[in-house]
């Protein structure tokens, strides 16, 4: 027979039906199977192959069912431990906060470590003032996210110009008015976890809608069961004592990790701060405490125009008080309508102020920003004085010890009177700092350029808007910056708070864009100091006044203060004789 082409052959080939060879039997070996088996799909059921197919494939499926059976179980059973699981909750709400402050600090750390490499750059302020600006940003969106103790730290460190730059003290501004607001159900379950009883045991009405929140607590007005006195009932966020360790710790890890990286910019003594004073601010029976010492340090000087709302009784997380209100320091409007004379509040706080830091045993109050002050209209003191000035939030408080406040009211004097060689001398008193480090202290404690504060005319003078921009544009540079905290790390932390306390006066008083400018309040500040230093020369006279030596000392020690005291007073009768002709200076302006 003669064979068939090639192409033919393939062509049969191909047109053969071809035989369906299931898996089963493709697994077969070889030697088990001499031909391929043809079936159709009911003859492969019934075959053995076909039954071991089927059954694995039924295995498969259900093993696949298990598998997601057992999935959605894990998931269900997750999501309702994660749900209804105190402890899981908090497990992973931890991880975020701590994931959020993580991940900004390493993006900011590695933003810097690259930054501050292209210092020979002709455009390198621009670049590290856009670093500063991106960090300060990208920080602010994790403080919000994070809430807690993060708004406190963002508050505080809005206010340390002397020690950042402005685009990071700008850039925390917002904070000082964002504050967290607690639903009127948790403050409830928390008082019944603290107390036992519910809210309505104590308060026959409670207004739901806080009139003030801050960063740690927000304010209700209430009525009292007992007695039906309206009340300002002051709560703590509930969720603090869930995250405050861990917020401390977060802020230590920070401080400490910056400090790794940037050896020059030591901020750890902050940390240090925190760790002492949030506790005491946590414990409302602490602030009950400090707001009843001081008023009652207060009562002995009636002539400041001081109130601080009576404390009714404190839990640790609740405070109840006085009910007192009014307007803050920078409402000029309510000022002018009511006749109330901004330089006279101006005055009185200065004097308040300045009778905590100098005053023998006085306690400070360390944190008045407008939102802890209130100004009242009080008809019973006679104008331009009539007016009370109320203060809040007793929190923060600290006491000075005897030396540094002499030493403190010495530097003061030196300032004032422009004696550079006793401003170096108490500046190494307070801190040990040598000659090198003193400007930065004096340009700190000041506010002040160095050069103004050793010019003729001193600090006395207003600030000018140059004046700000050279001592911010020179931390924006980075080292001045370095210098100054490298400098604060080594001064006692409680000078440190009395350079807040400065520096918040100081903007309040800006913000009432007084008529006189600074003048009036440096010769208060200069009679305060001035007491200090008599009261420290009569402490030290030993033996009888009427010795010669010791008559000597006292009069000597008696006429530097009556030279203050009595400049101080003729420049007040100039002001109300002035007053009383209708004789008005232009209102400073507010950038002044």
């Amino acid at each position: 027979m003669t064979p068939l082409p090639l192409w033919r052959t393939f062509s049969a080939l191909s047109r053969q039906p071809r035989p369906w060879i299931c898996r089963e039997c493709l697994r077969i070996p070889n030697a088990q199977v001499t031909q391929p088996r043809a079936f159709t799909t009911t003859q492969h059921f019934r075959s053995q192959a076909g039954k071991r197919t089927w059954r694995k494939a039924f295995k498969d499926t259900a093993e696949r069912r298990k598998v997601a059976i057992t999935v959605t179980l894990v998931f269900v059973a997750g999501s309702t431990a994660l749900a209804f699981s105190e402890r899981a909750r908090h497990g992973y709400l931890a991880a975020q906060r701590s994931g959020r402050v993580g991940v900004t600090l390493a993006l900011c750390v590695n933003d810097y470590y690259w930054v501050l490499k292209k210092d020979a750059d002709p455009n390198y302020k621009g670049i590290l003032a856009t670093c500063h600006k991106r960090c300060a940003d990208r920080t602010l969106k994790a403080m919000e996210a994070n809430g807690s103790i993060f708004i406190k730290l963002g508050q505080h460190l809005s206010s340390l110009n002397y020690i950042l730059p402005s685009e990071w003290c700008d850039t925390f501004v917002p904070l000082q008015d964002h504050c967290p607001v607690s639903s009127y159900e948790s403050i409830e379950e928390m008082v019944l976890h603290d107390t036992g009883k519910h809210m309505e045991d104590y308060f026959s009405d409670f207004d739901r809608r806080p009139v003030g929140a801050a960063s740690l607590a927000q304010v209700h007005t209430a009525t009292l069961r007992s007695t039906g006195e309206k009340v300002a009932v002051k709560a703590q966020h509930p969720t603090l004592d869930e995250w405050s360790k861990l917020d401390l710790w977060l802020t230590r890890f920070t401080f400490s990790t910056l400090r790794y990286w940037f050896p020059e910019y030591d901020l750890t003594w902050l940390a240090d701060e925190m760790e002492e004073s949030l506790p005491k601010e946590l414990d409302f029976r602490e602030e009950g405490r400090n707001a009843i010492r001081a008023k009652e340090y207060f009562a002995r000087l009636p002539t400041h125009p001081l109130v601080i709302p009576a404390v009714i009784w404190a839990e640790r997380r609740l405070l109840v008080m006085e009910y007192i209100t009014g307007h803050r320091p920078d409402d000029l409007a309510f000022l002018d309508s009511n006749g109330i004379d901004r330089d006279e509040v101006s005055a009185a706080l200065s004097r308040i102020f300045n009778e905590m830091i100098f005053g023998r045993d006085a306690p400070l109050h360390c944190d008045p920003h407008g939102g802890n002050l209130a100004i009242r209209l009080n008809p019973a003191r006679a104008a331009p004085r009539n007016f009370d000035i109320v203060l809040y939030d007793h929190g923060l408080y600290r006491d000075i010890p005897l030396h540094l406040r002499r030493a403190y009211a010495h530097i003061w004097l030196a300032v004032l009177d422009v004696d550079e060689a006793n401003m170096r001398k108490y500046a190494y008193e307070i801190a040990g700092l040598n000659d090198d480090e003193f400007p930065i202290f004096a340009s700190a404690i000041t506010g002040r350029d160095f050069r103004v504060v050793k010019s003729e005319a001193g600090v006395v003078q207003s600030r000018s808007e140059g004046e700000k921009r050279a001592i911010g544009e020179a931390l924006g540079e980075g080292g001045l910056l370095s210098q100054v905290v490298f400098l604060l790390a080594k001064v006692p932390t409680v000078i440190l708070l009395i350079l807040k306390t400065n520096d918040l006066t100081r903007s309040l008083d800006e913000k009432l864009q007084t008529r006189e400018g600074p003048v009036r309040t440096f010769m208060i500040l200069a009679q305060y100091a001035a007491r200090s230093v008599f009261e420290e020369s009569v402490e030290g006279i030993r033996g009888s006044l009427l010795w010669p030596g010791n008559l000597w000392v006292y009069g000597v020690a008696l006429a530097s203060y009556a030279k203050v005291a009595v400049k101080l007073r003729v420049y007040e009768l100039y002001l109300s004789g002035r007053r009383r002709l209708g004789w008005r200076a232009e209102v400073m302006p507010a950038a002044a």
